[in-house]
């Protein structure tokens, strides 16, 4: 990279401010100078302080902007439109750019805009040289043969080396390296170049030395001085006494640059008066010539006529200058040298150019203007230039086409062409203009440029959706970037007017963004999903689309309502809250007397899901084997199927499924410890609780109605009963066969039943009921409690009037087996006594006394189906069923009927400890 000195350190940029102004001349011209090979990117001119006297006119300066009227893809200097700002855009080399010319030049035009109060100025930026090329010469080896009988001052024309650089940073001079025989002399050409002449200084003497290699150096003046060199390789020959003489040293050829190729420029005339060989002359260029010469010229070099062998272009090269010489055949011959000057005339052979800077950059066919648009609305700029010189390079321009558009010159060979009208698009939306320029050569030359003027639509249409509110649905567990919908919006105006750009305006659900759940393509308005929607989150996603077009100056909206519904889907397992569980464990505890029917406890369980994925179901899949235990599968409530005193294990280990109805089902397990309380004081407490627990999920106001209801219905059946009863008097007696064969009717009644002898009433003490089995039961082995003392006992005490209700024994059942009924708690007895009478564990068998019953028996024997409260699997109860008997009581109903008056007042008021057993029982017989 080139360095300047300390004077020149610092970046040169200098401005000449050359200002034309006349009465119908719009511009001016601005002069800068800048140094080549400058960094891309440095600024050399502000314009809107270069020309801050001219945008002061303006209405509004500070909004003026600068457009660069510029040719070719890679502009070497570009404008910044909003500051004005000059600066370099691409690498200039001055050598490439101008190569030898002293001038060199950037020139451009920048017109302001808006167009309504057009400025134009023409820019002409100067290419300053630096030094950043070296002196070169053609040859690395330059030969020379010289004879020895060269006189002293014999001068032999060396190669010229060259150097791209100009002016001081040009080739310069010439020196050649120290010695005796030979000295250079530096001269210049016409068009200032500049070459050295080998000057022999003194006699040369072959020998003594028949050869000499010369250092020949070529420098420039530049900072730093560059330099280049040849070497000089003298060969020494014996001497050819004369040497062929030009009768000019220097001749000058005007030349038309429209000659044709053979042209005959110069007929050559040397001679030489030596004789043969040594006075026959051959012609030649010199060999220090240009390759661009030989390219051009050709000499004949018997005859020694100078040709035109390639055309001339006078706008390329002006001027040639080329060296001959002309050489015998003779030994050691010493050429002569001649120059011939060719100077290129100019002919009108160059049309003239034009070229034509639009508005819409890459289309330079065609312009674009908006309907409406005021007149003198800027359209074109046109440059005409023409290469050739005087009258050939003068030009006249004219516009041809629409007397819409007009052609107004600003300076020199440029033209504005603005509009004439106000134009519609609705009548006309495009034009074609015609641009003629014509030179004032002779014969004149003309060129003809066409472009097409289109009329852009304005933006009057906002975009518009087919309906106001879209709704769309969409299942949860999406995966992240589905694709949701599309919402499209159409816009008939043209071009960016009808370019509809989508996006989503912002809002918030639950806290967050609107578009960290959704977004949309603002290219075709398809709405895709951000994250993975949770139902049990969010069911509903509402928000606005808005469409906008790409209008100018305004742009133009719209905006619809999107409604995104999220379908739910079964992905939540169902979640235990009930009982508290440890480990997915949970521990019961069973009263040791808990009968069948016993609820256990309830599993309430939730599921996040909605509809069918959250309706669970409970279903006991391990553990229970001998169905020891039921559970309800909607309530998921827990009951024992058997009195737990029957069973021999005392510890159980239930797994529970509960269960949606999604599909696919989704459940959840838990494990059920269930253990049994050995107290009776802790079952009786321990049973009223879970009774009490039972009752307490649902709801109060249904228990306390269905209570009332029950209370009275079991009053009225209690009375009804007692009082049948004492209206029965049947001394029928009993006939065994009848009773066989009655008995054989029912093939669904066990096996083993209970006997009429097995039903004992048995006052005690405490008011325990033990219960006795007996393998073989006997008449003498049931005591009978009479009635007188039964009734003496409840007007004592009504709860030991309960406590002696009956005494049942059964041949299954084991002698250890006893149901204790405790004092205090007679509603858990009735309770336990219902229980076993409703599952049909115990029924009644006739058992013979002789030929009939006992009269405390004998209604039994006829009715023993009515004392089991399971149908005969006939369907419903008729006459002639099992459990159907009109106008019929049994014994057990006399009793329990006798029992239950027991627990009321004389006045028909119930005690307040015998409430507890009344709802209870109501609630029993309601449920079965």
């Amino acid at each position: 990279m080139y360095q300047m000195n300390a004077k020149m350190h610092f970046r040169f940029v200098f401005a000449l401010l050359v200002v034309s102004f006349n009465s119908d001349v719009l511009g001016k011209n601005l002069k800068y100078r800048i140094y080549e090979e400058q960094r891309v990117g440095s600024v050399i001119a502000r314009l809107s302080e270069d020309v801050a006297d001219v945008l002061v006119k303006l209405p509004n300066p500070s909004t003026v902007r600068f457009r660069a009227m510029q040719r070719g893809n890679s502009p070497l200097l570009v404008v910044n439109e909003d500051s004005g700002e000059i600066s370099i855009g691409a690498k200039i080399d001055r050598e490439q750019l101008c190569q030898k010319n002293l001038n060199c030049s950037i020139e451009f035009d920048v017109i302001t805009l808006p167009t309504e109060h057009l400025q134009l100025f023409h820019i002409e930026v100067e290419v300053l040289d630096i030094n950043d090329n070296s002196p070169q010469f053609s040859r690395p080896l330059i030969p020379i043969e010289i004879s020895e009988s060269a006189a002293v001052g014999t001068r032999i024309p060396l190669d010229s080396a060259f150097d791209p650089d100009v002016g001081e940073n040009s080739l310069h001079t010439y020196s050649l390296s120290a010695n005796d025989f030979f000295n250079i002399e530096v001269q210049t050409r016409t068009d200032g170049a500049k070459y050295a002449e080998l000057i022999v200084v003194r006699e040369l003497d072959r020998e003594l030395k028949s050869s000499y290699e010369l250092q020949l150096t070529a420098s420039d003046m530049g900072v730093p001085q560059r330099s280049g060199s040849s070497t000089l390789k003298i060969s020494i020959s014996d001497s050819n006494d004369n040497s062929p003489a030009f009768e000019q040293q220097s001749y000058i050829i005007q030349l038309l640059e429209n000659s044709p190729i053979g042209t005959l420029l110069l007929d050559l005339n040397a001679t030489d008066p030596d004789e043969g060989a040594n006075g026959k002359i051959v012609y030649s260029f010199s060999s220090h010539v240009s390759p661009k010469i030989i390219e051009t010229f050709k000499i004949d070099s018997e005859r020694g006529h100078l040709t035109l062998f390639k055309q001339v272009d006078y706008e390329i090269t002006k001027s040639y200058e080329i060296d001959v010489q002309a050489q015998d055949l003779g030994p050691n011959s010493i050429p002569a040298h001649c120059k011939i000057i060719i100077k290129v005339v100019d002919v009108n052979d160059n049309k003239p150019e034009i070229n034509i800077n639009l508005m819409s950059p890459g289309k330079e066919e065609i312009s674009y203007i908006f309907e409406g648009d005021p007149i003198d609305t800027f359209v074109a700029l046109v440059r005409v230039q023409d290469k050739d010189s005087g009258l050939n390079g003068e030009i006249v321009c004219r516009l041809h086409g629409h007397g819409h558009f007009k052609l107004q010159k600003t300076y020199e060979n440029n033209y504005l062409i603005l509009t004439n009208a106000t134009l519609d698009r609705e009548k006309r939306s495009e034009y074609s203009l015609t641009v003629i320029a014509e030179d004032k050569g002779t014969p004149s030359l003309s060129t003809v440029k066409h472009f097409t003027v289109q009329i852009n639509d304005v933006n009057d249409n906002p975009p518009h959706f087919q309906r106001s509110r879209y709704e769309f649905a969409i299942s949860e567990n999406n995966s992240p970037g589905a694709y949701i919908t599309t919402v499209t919006a159409t816009d008939p105006d043209l071009g960016e007017n009808g370019q509809v750009t989508y996006t989503i305006l912002e809002s918030f659900i639950l806290g967050s963004s609107i578009t960290t759940y959704v977004t949309i393509d603002p290219s075709n308005g398809a709405i895709y999903a951000l994250r993975i929607f949770d139902h049990e989150e969010v069911s509903q996603i509402t928000f606005v689309v808005e469409a906008r077009d790409g209008g100018s100056p305004k742009q133009l909206v719209s905006n619809t309502t999107v409604v995104l519904t999220i379908i739910d889907e079964n992905d939540n397992i169902p979640v235990v809250i009930g009982p508290a569980l440890r480990n997915n464990t949970a521990e019961i505890s069973i009263p040791k007397g808990a009968e069948s029917g016993f609820h256990v406890t309830r599993i309430r369980a939730m599921d996040r899901d909605s509809g069918a994925n959250a309706e669970l179901s409970c279903s006991i899949v391990a553990g229970n084997e001998e169905n020891i235990f039921v559970i309800d599968p909607r309530s998921c409530d827990i009951h024992t199927n058997v009195s737990v005193e029957s069973v021999p294990y005392r510890e159980w280990e239930l797994s529970v499924l509960i269960q949606d109805k999604g599909n696919p089902q989704l459940h959840t397990k838990v494990l059920l410890k269930c253990m049994i309380f050995e107290y009776a004081e802790s079952v009786t407490s321990t049973a009223m609780t879970s009774v009490s627990q039972a009752s307490l999920d649902v709801s109060m106001i249904i228990i306390i109605s269905l209570g009332a209801i029950c209370a009275v219905l079991l009053v009225i059946m209690v009375l009804f009963a007692t009082r049948c009863n004492r209206e029965k008097k049947d001394t029928r007696s009993y006939n065994c066969r009848v009773a066989e064969s009655t008995y054989q009717h029912h093939p669904k009644r066990p096996s083993r039943q209970i006997h009429k002898g097995d039903i004992t009433l048995v006052p005690t003490v405490n008011g325990t009921l033990p219960i006795r089995a007996h393998h073989r039961p006997s008449p003498s082995s049931s005591p009978t409690l009479e009635r007188g003392q039964m009734g003496s006992r409840q007007s004592h005490n009504s709860h030991q009037s309960l406590n002696s209700l009956v005494t049942i024994s059964s041949n299954h059942v084991p002698e250890n087996f006893s149901l204790e009924l405790t004092h205090a708690t007679p509603a858990v007895e009735v309770s336990q006594l219902l229980s076993m009478l409703h599952q049909g564990q115990y029924q009644p068998r006739p058992s013979f006394r002789g030929n009939k019953y006992s009269r405390s028996y004998r209604y039994a024997l006829q009715d023993m189906d009515k004392f089991s409260l399971k149908d005969s699997g006939r369907g419903d109860s008729e006459a002639g069923d099992s459990d159907y008997d009109l106008g019929r009581d049994s014994p057990i109903d006399r009793l329990l009927g006798e029992g239950f008056s027991d627990l009321f007042l004389t006045d028909g008021r119930i005690p307040a400890e015998n409430r507890l057993i009344d709802t209870i029982l109501s609630v029993q017989l309601k449920g079965e």
